[in-house]
């Protein structure tokens, strides 16, 4: 399937909700994983770029999210992409857009050690 990297260089990204575990299936409960038997996580971001702002959700290994992740925490995202899906659900269409990266990390690490300091 068709990978988009996504470019982050001119953006403001800052945590919208606070990373989930992703959920494969909500019946039972079952955990998504990736390729390595990994756990995914979830991180919905807000992404400010040319004067537009998105809520996205990114779908992350969890070795790749840092553990100072709160709402509004300012964030970098690495190597993003978006990647377009489509499937048929009970006779319905249904298409949209998958953003994953390998990491999200917080801006502001410097600043709560000094603080601590």
């Amino acid at each position: 399937m068709r990978q988009i990297p996504v470019d982050t260089s001119t953006a403001t990204v800052m945590v919208a909700k606070t990373p989930q575990i992703k959920i494969k299936d909500r019946r039972t409960g079952e955990i998504a994983l990736d390729t390595d038997g990994g756990k995914l996580m979830t991180v919905d971001v807000m992404f400010a770029a040319n004067d537009e702002v998105e809520i996205l959700s990114v779908t992350v290994p969890e070795t790749g999210v840092s553990d100072e992740l709160t709402m509004g925490t300012p964030v970098a995202l690495t190597g993003l992409i978006a990647r377009p899906w489509e499937n048929e659900f009970n006779g319905q269409k249904r298409h949209g857009i998958a953003f994953r990266a390998v990491a999200v990390t917080s801006l502001v690490v410097g600043a709560a050690q000094t603080k601590a300091a």
